[in-house]
């Protein structure tokens, strides 16, 4: 998941809880391996390349809600940027820039359609990228897993993406903190959770810098005056924690229902 992965079970029995974390282990392994964006021969780059226009159950799934959350964000969160990944390949601020004008176009859940089992895609540059996705939704099946097998409590950290089953033995709820933007060694605050998701989205997490400009792994543009260093959602599931800490990033002013955490780049905290 390009990033540390941690799971706490709380159990009695050993046995099961090992069974259960090496279960959930080989599901977060399996989707990786499935919709790993930059492998060429996994199964969504065997989409994007066009070799295939099948999709199973699970993919048809993923598919279908990003699109649902594509319209809910007012169309910020958006699978189809994975179509710049040819352009964050350019050498020069310049080419970069032009390339991003070119593929431009080309952006948007509006340019693939779902007809039956099959992926339609209504041109040959759309391209999907499932990397704001799939790690929640892989925390998401992670907790199907526990509750499956009758897990009481358990918490479930992929790379910042949380979700606090149930309560401690101690009966507290799980206490997570947000950390300092400018300085990610500390925390800046912290909530309890129970039974919920998560997530924090960050531009200081993943970026990288072309001849001295920094690109963040987060496409967009704020609309507050000041800067948003990080937004943290809580939410019934990870997915969904997940889209609208990432589209606050992109629109801080974004309507939605879930409770909100941002962190702007003079520290101060905005709910």
């Amino acid at each position: 998941m390009t990033s540390p992965c941690e799971l706490q079970i709380y159990c009695n029995d050993t046995h099961k809880a090992k069974k259960v974390a090496q279960k959930i282990l080989n599901t977060a392994k399996e989707l990786e391996i499935k919709y790993n964006f930059y492998n060429p021969d996994s199964y969504l780059s065997t989409l994007n390349q066009r070799k295939t226009d099948i999709l199973d159950i699970q993919t048809k799934d993923l598919f279908t809600r990003a699109k649902l959350f594509y319209t809910q964000s007012n169309q910020i969160f958006d699978i189809t940027m994975g179509t710049l990944n040819k352009a964050r390949k350019q050498k020069t601020q310049v080419q970069i820039e032009e390339a991003t004008q070119v593929l431009q176009p080309y952006i948007g859940v509006e340019h693939f359609k779902i007809k039956k089992n099959k992926l339609i895609f209504d041109n040959p540059y759309t391209m999907i990228d499932l990397g704001g996705f799939v790690k929640e939704y892989t925390v998401d099946m992670a907790v199907k897993i526990l509750k499956k097998h009758k897990i009481q409590a358990a918490l479930v950290n992929f790379g910042g993406d949380i979700y606090a089953l149930g309560l401690k033995p101690n009966g507290q709820a799980f206490s997570i903190g947000i950390k300092n933007p400018l300085n990610p060694t500390k925390y800046i605050t912290q909530y309890t959770i129970h039974n919920q998701a998560l997530t924090t989205s960050a531009s200081y997490e993943r970026n990288y810098e072309v001849k001295g400009k920094v690109y963040s792994h987060i496409i967009g543009k704020t609309t507050l005056q000041e800067k948003i260093l990080s937004a943290t959602v809580i939410a019934p599931t990870t997915v969904k924690a997940g889209v609208f800490s990432t589209s606050l990033m992109i629109d801080p002013l974004l309507t939605q229902k879930y409770k909100k955490i941002l962190i702007s780049d003079t520290l101060d905290i905005i709910y």
